[in-house]
């Protein structure tokens, strides 16, 4: 896909051009209110719709690195994954398949394209298919189940993978909420194992989402509310709240700014996106910037674009736009109405 039209703020960002906004989320089989897959596009600083498609509990989106190929997770018990037509005047059903467990919450593409990973939450079973030339499932995929439980008895009886991110090393990244680790595969003619096994983190931490910049990497814990830095052989360099409000906060979504300058971590209860500044030395690096409101409830995703910031505000129904302003998110009281979304990608056009 070529790249839309795009100019520069007054403060360096790069001002979004007309990129397309593809955005998941729950509905009605799933829990949510939401009809399926719902395309957007940014026209004068607001969101407007393009086409809807419906799909059964869409939670999470991926694009393929060079074909147009949109990919989902289904996320009901008996999971399931598909391939999607990257078309803006709605989305095409291509292929889809099992997850390979129940409940999936996130996939990824590596970024050669050939494989697919899926991150599947009800059972902890990661699931990784390889992809034909056309971007489509070439059969059936492998499947890695985990075991063990944390210390919170509700919350970790037993694995829940949540995110899937390839890494350096041609290697696969998974987090565990329910067994607090980082689980690894090295990627070579087919997943393997890591010979070094997963990464431990902090015990009730709750891993969910995490980023990398640098030498470093950042783990958000949906269970504790705290940010945990490593340097890159896993070792923690440091920990600090991922808000400051005294609402217990359920951390969802985590992402780094293009430029490595500012990181931003989405905080459901207290309904805010946090702003760190990025910095090396000895300790952990991150100095609270600012912590602003998410425009809605419950932010459960977000995506940067240029000089916007989308937020997946769940609970209120809402895609809320906020405006970066020397890379603090403000409230514009722009919003996009969609039902229980959960994920948003911005793609060109």
């Amino acid at each position: 896909m070529t790249s839309g039209t795009s100019e520069t703020s007054g403060n360096g960002t790069r001002a979004a051009g007309h990129e397309v906004v593809y955005i998941g989320g729950y509905t009605p089989e799933t829990g949510g209110t939401g009809l399926g897959l719902t395309v957007a596009r940014r026209e004068g600083g607001a969101l407007t719709a393009i086409a809807e498609t419906s799909a059964p509990g869409p939670s999470f989106l991926a694009m393929h690195p060079r074909l147009p190929v949109l990919y989902a997770v289904l996320e009901r018990e008996e999971g399931g994954v598909a391939a999607y037509s990257a078309d803006p005047e709605g989305p095409k059903l291509l292929a889809d398949g099992n997850s390979g467990g129940s409940y999936p919450c996130h996939l990824a593409v590596d970024p050669t394209g050939t494989w697919l990973a899926v991150a599947n939450y009800g059972d902890g079973t990661v699931a990784m298919y390889r992809l034909g030339s056309s971007g489509l499932f070439d059969g059936r995929p492998r499947l890695f189940p985990n075991e063990g439980h944390g210390p919170d008895p509700v919350r970790q009886a037993e694995p829940h993978a949540h995110q899937a991110v390839f890494g350096p090393g041609r290697t696969l990244h998974v987090t565990d909420l329910g067994t607090d680790e980082v689980r690894r595969w090295l990627i070579g003619a087919g997943p393997e194992p890591h010979p070094e096994g997963p990464v431990r983190l902090p015990s009730g931490s709750g891993p969910r989402h995490m980023a990398r910049h640098d030498d470093r990497w950042y783990v958000a814990g949906e269970l504790d509310g705290m940010i945990t830095v490593l340097d890159s052989a896993w070792r923690e360099i440091g920990r600090t709240p991922a808000s400051r409000s005294s609402v217990r906060n359920h951390v969802s979504h985590i992402e780094i700014a293009p430029g490595g300058r500012h990181l931003y971590v989405a905080n459901r209860g207290p309904d805010t996106i946090s702003v760190f500044a990025l910095a090396g030395g000895d300790g952990p690096g991150l100095t609270p910037v600012a912590e602003v409101g998410s425009g809605g409830l419950w932010p459960r995703h977000f995506a940067l674009d240029g000089d916007r910031m989308y937020v997946a505000n769940q609970r209120s129904d809402e895609v809320a736009t906020l405006a970066l302003r020397d890379g603090v998110p403000q409230v514009t009281g722009e919003g996009f109405k969609v039902g229980s979304p959960s994920c948003v990608l911005v793609v060109p056009a």
